[in-house]
């Protein structure tokens, strides 16, 4: 028999003694409809601590009771005013059917970038919306042109797969050479741009480089505008992935420095799955090949390097709703809670044997997704046991990530819904199995 949440957090206390465990953790009240009032003059780090106001901001989501999801980075949830807004575009969609797309959509397609683009600080003729940061990835790195055969083209080990595999493939499409460099054990700020200058001055003929802002496997935050500026100074170019940054760190285009770009919308704004958006600097774009010599919009514009065809559109028209809850709350707002979620658990368990946290401590180089290791448990199926037990004993979801150098880990993703005594009890839950499977 599976118990609830609630079951199963007031249960734990009798498995792990030496941490405060919860005494229930009760599913929200139905969802609101308008996100909370941001207190005045409340600094955003003294605000990540008001419950008080959370258990607001979690009134906006339909989140199940039946165990506390802490894999949220793979798909970031509707807000309730979200979710609505989505559904009656979707019926509007579904009732005016052609005409819509024919007719009003495109203007309502340009007012979406306009938004997108003035939250981000840069012109809307930078952007072009995608069907997700994956597309956006792809296409930019499929149709980056200035690689001759003999030149080379670099990821890290923590970058995004599909990055990886689409970098790989332009080895057959045009000629290039790869290079892979590894993120280091333990990733300081000093130590990850030692990586990336050595990376660099050992492969003089490397032209283009992925890079992560905050990788998907360890949620490290790399120094972006420092690694572009390195990688410029070597005549190469830098397509920043903030497919997971986006919405989840307090930032700009501006912070970046970087001419190429890739944004997820589905994951920190809150957008229905499906959108995203690419962004190229002005007087760059010569450098991106049309997408498969699409002649839908002028050479000159962004828009002829994205070529989807006939896509779901519901989620484009909702991204203004998903931007008024986003700037309701406020960027440095979202950072601050997201990282007072992280650093709660991770902190309880630092101490504890044979529990390694692969995201360091330095407050610029991480989010609220960090992944943790147990000593010698390195292997997939290792951490896929972990990722179970964790789901059938705690009723606490998590997903094991590979690719860091030094083996498997858990990844650990909480949201804005999550309440503190929801990451005290992954934090005990951590602990005792840290004790009882440990090297």
């Amino acid at each position: 028999m599976s118990l609830s949440r609630r079951e199963m957090v007031a249960g734990l206390g009798a498995l792990v003694t030496p941490f405060a465990v919860p005494r229930a953790v009760a599913p929200p009240p139905a969802p609101a409809g308008e996100p909370p009032a941001v207190p005045a003059g409340v600094a955003p780090e003294r605000l990540a601590r008001d419950e008080d106001f959370w258990r607001s901001v979690a009134r906006q989501y339909r989140v199940s009771a039946d165990f506390v999801n802490l894999e949220n980075g793979y798909y970031g949830i509707m807000p309730e005013p979200v979710r609505r807004a989505y559904h009656r575009n979707t019926d509007h969609l579904n009732e005016r059917n052609s005409h819509l797309l024919r007719t009003a959509y495109k203007a309502q397609a340009e007012q979406a970038r306009q938004r997108l683009a003035a939250v981000l600080g840069v012109r809307a003729e930078e952007i072009a919306l995608t069907r997700g940061g994956t597309e956006a990835l792809q296409l930019l790195i499929a149709g980056y042109r200035r690689l001759r055969p003999g030149d080379a083209v670099m990821y890290a080990d923590l970058d995004y797969h599909s990055g990886q595999y689409a970098m790989n493939w332009l080895r057959d499409r045009r000629g290039a050479r790869v290079e892979r460099l590894v993120i280091p054990e333990p990733a300081t700020r000093q130590a990850v741009l030692d990586a990336y200058a050595a990376a660099l001055r050992e492969h003089p003929r490397v032209r283009l480089l992925l890079l992560s802002h905050m990788n998907n496997r360890t949620g490290l935050v790399t120094p972006v505008r420092e690694i572009v500026a390195m990688a410029r100074e070597r005549g190469a170019d830098v397509i920043v992935d903030a497919a997971h940054s986006w919405g989840h760190l307090d930032f700009t285009m501006g912070d970046l420095g970087a001419d190429f770009a890739v944004f997820s919308l589905h994951k920190w704004m809150g957008v229905p799955l499906g959108a995203g958006f690419l962004y190229v600097r002005e007087g760059r774009l010569a450098d991106i090949d049309p997408a498969f010599c699409d002649e839908t919009y002028p050479g000159g514009d962004i828009r002829s390097r994205v070529h989807a065809g006939t896509m779901d559109v519901a989620p484009v028209l909702t991204v203004g709703t998903a931007l008024d809850f986003h700037e309701a709350l406020g960027g440095a707002v979202k950072q601050a809670r997201l990282r007072f979620l992280r650093d709660r658990w991770v902190h309880q368990v630092l101490d504890v044997p044979n529990v390694e946290i692969l995201t360091p401590e330095e407050p610029a180089m991480y989010g609220t997704i960090t992944a943790f290791r147990i000593t010698g448990r390195t292997s997939e199926a290792d951490n896929v046991a972990i990722t179970t037990e964790l789901m059938e004993r705690y009723r606490i979801f998590t997903v094991r990530r590979g690719g860091p150098a030094r083996g498997d880990c858990v990844r650990v993703t909480p949201a804005l819904f999550t309440s503190r005594d929801e990451v005290d009890l992954l934090a005990a839950a951590v602990g005792d199995l840290a004790r009882r499977t440990g090297a």
